[in-house]
This record gives C-alpha cells, structure tokens and sequence, in this order.
C-alpha cells in the first residue's frame, strides 16, 4: 500500500520560513519523480517545485528563489523549503510521486498571515 504522509504545516507570519517533508512507503522511492503541488481555495491545485529520480528540480517561475525542493533517498522523504512566505502562499500542499502511475499524500494546510 502506498502511503505520502506530509508534515511541516502550520501557521507562520508573513517573511517567515516552513519546511515542509513527505515521507513515502510502499514504492521504490529512487525511482519515482517526487513533487509538491497547492491549492488555494477556490483555486486550481497547482505544481509549485518537482525532482525527478536523478535529483534535477524545476519550479514554478514565480517561486524561484524562494522555495526549495530536495529529497533524500535513504530515509524515502521529500523537502520543500519555504522562504520569505507570503500571504498569498496560503494553501495546502500535496506530495505527489509520480512514475508509470500517480499518488498523492493527504496535504497539509499552510497558513501564512499576520
């Protein structure tokens, strides 16, 4: 059974910092491309940063150099780095690993206000 359990969330102050983990099970984590997407409400969920199996990362233009994504195979768990947060970054974020199939994680809310 695939499992994507994100943790890291909460409520933090606008210019502050959040690192947000997803720790996978039941797939061959090296192998899957692993991602981090959000959806505001009443918005469309998003991709925000991906790393393929090799460890190349793209992100969504209008977070670069703000948000970072990394992973570390041995212990199968995906980062985000968040920086410099802003209110318009309030969403919950999903995991995503992705390969010949797709799963995602339950999200965890990201709150970002004064």
């Amino acid at each position: 059974q695939v499992q994507l359990v994100e943790s890291g969330g909460g409520l933090v102050q606008p210019g502050g910092s959040l690192r947000l983990s997803c720790a996978a099970s039941g797939i061959i984590f090296s192998a899957f491309s692993m991602g981090w997407f959000r959806q505001a409400p009443g918005k469309q969920r998003e991709l925000v940063a991906r790393i393929t199996s090799s460890g190349s990362t793209n992100y969504v233009d209008s977070l670069k150099g703000r948000f970072t994504i990394s992973r570390d195979n041995a212990k199968n768990t995906v980062y985000l780095e968040m920086n410099n947060l802003k209110p318009e970054d309030t969403a919950v974020y999903y995991c995503n690993a992705a390969r010949l199939q797709s799963y995602w994680g339950q999200g965890t809310q990201v709150t970002v206000s004064s």
